[in-house]
């Protein structure tokens, strides 16, 4: 019998750790890590601006991770908000908007490069199942937690 799970299971973590080994290795020259690229990368698609509870959201990451990162960007210039201020929008300065161009660019290519072996039509045949997984995967939960305490899953 096939080991389902392992399989399943290992390929995921594998995608995850080389996702993030990626960004680690694309942000050094910006001496920033990995929850700055995906800062940069959601501000950049917002022209009102967006608070941190939206970037926490959005990056999966928890607020305390977001609000490091966002300190590290405004002292590096990179983003413009009153830290002081709660639910203050950060906005994206002219050098972070360059850094966040030259972070899409980068994420454009590796995602090309990656699904260079697949037409349209399986592309979007993977993109729907893992959408459907993710969301099999966040009922299971839901339902294994229905009575217990939940953790945070979005």
């Amino acid at each position: 019998m096939e080991k389902v799970f392992e399989n399943f299971t290992a390929y995921i973590l594998k995608l995850n750790k080389l996702i993030q080994r990626i960004k680690i290795y694309e942000m050094k020259e910006y001496g920033l890590k990995s929850v700055h690229a995906m800062c940069l990368y959601y501000l950049r698609s917002t022209d009102g601006g967006m608070t941190a509870g939206e970037l926490a959201r959005l990056t999966l990451d928890d607020k305390g991770a977001i609000s490091r990162a966002l300190k590290l960007l405004l002292e590096k210039g990179y983003v413009a908000y009153n830290p002081n201020k709660y639910g203050e929008p950060i906005f994206l300065t002219q050098s972070g908007e360059k850094v966040a161009e030259e972070l899409a660019y980068k994420a454009e290519r590796a995602v090309s490069e990656v699904a260079a072996d697949f037409n349209e039509k399986e592309r979007k045949a993977f993109y729907d199942s893992l959408e459907l997984i993710t969301e099999n995967l966040k009922k299971y939960y839901e339902k294994l937690t229905e009575n217990g305490d939940k953790t945070e899953t979005e």
